[in-house]
């Protein structure tokens, strides 16, 4: 059994890569390489250039993790030669032609909707006084509050970007289940898992889980990063 070296961490809509800096810390300091991929989230297309841009830099396999949105990124990324493993955190896990778009069109009775604003000029919002209750209920009311107010645009066009080659029908993944999650649904989470092929997880967490419970999400990583 060899360990993979490289953790690559592709964040989601309405942030950015900050949140992930307890999984950060807690992987570097076990002696992981961790990079971050900022994508814009502008486009599908754009963000899978910035994540391979990234990819393109190790000297060697990686275990390439999506949180929510990001899951679309790696699972078209994915196929990268560098990417050994997938990682999926409360994520969409994307078939060939399936988008962010075509997965939320019918939601099951009873789920919760996300309170996402009408878009203004081609982007998207969270409605920044549900933002806590809708994403990171976990998180000190403080700190959504930041979050709220910082979030990252969110292109439409991002939402209808669709996989072309889903890398989880070709590599070895994992997925974490957030089981307190208003943005996915935590059945939904599980269909997607289970679809893949993927070794499950559950957490008991909000859609923020890589930052409320960085140990937790580390420790699947790592799980991938050793199998």
């Amino acid at each position: 059994m060899s360990t993979i070296g490289n953790i690559v961490l592709v964040h989601g809509g309405f942030v950015d890569g900050s949140g992930w800096q307890g999984v950060y810390d807690d992987l570097a300091g076990d002696g992981f390489r961790v990079r971050i991929v900022q994508n814009p989230t502008l486009s599908l297309e754009g963000d899978v250039a910035a994540t391979r841009q990234v990819l393109d830099t190790l000297d060697g396999p990686a275990v390439l993790v999506g949180h929510s949105y990001g899951g679309v990124v790696v699972s078209e990324a994915g196929m990268h030669p560098n990417v050994a493993a997938l990682a999926y955190i409360a994520a969409f896990a994307p078939d060939k032609g399936e988008s962010v778009g075509t997965l939320i069109a019918d939601p099951a009775p009873g789920a919760p909707v996300p309170p996402i604003l009408p878009p203004q000029d081609g982007f998207l919002f969270l409605d920044r006084d549900r933002f806590h209750d809708a994403f990171a209920a976990d998180l000190p009311e403080e700190q959504t509050a930041f979050m709220a107010d910082a979030q990252v645009p969110w292109g439409v066009d991002a939402l209808s970007g669709a996989v072309t080659e889903p890398a989880w029908q070709h590599k070895p993944s994992w997925y974490l289940v957030a089981t307190e999650d208003r943005m996915i649904p935590p059945a939904a989470q599980r269909a997607m898992a289970e679809r893949a092929g993927s070794t499950v997880v559950e957490a008991i967490g909000s859609h923020a889980v890589y930052v409320s419970q960085p140990g937790a999400v580390a420790g699947l990583i790592r799980e991938a990063a050793t199998a």
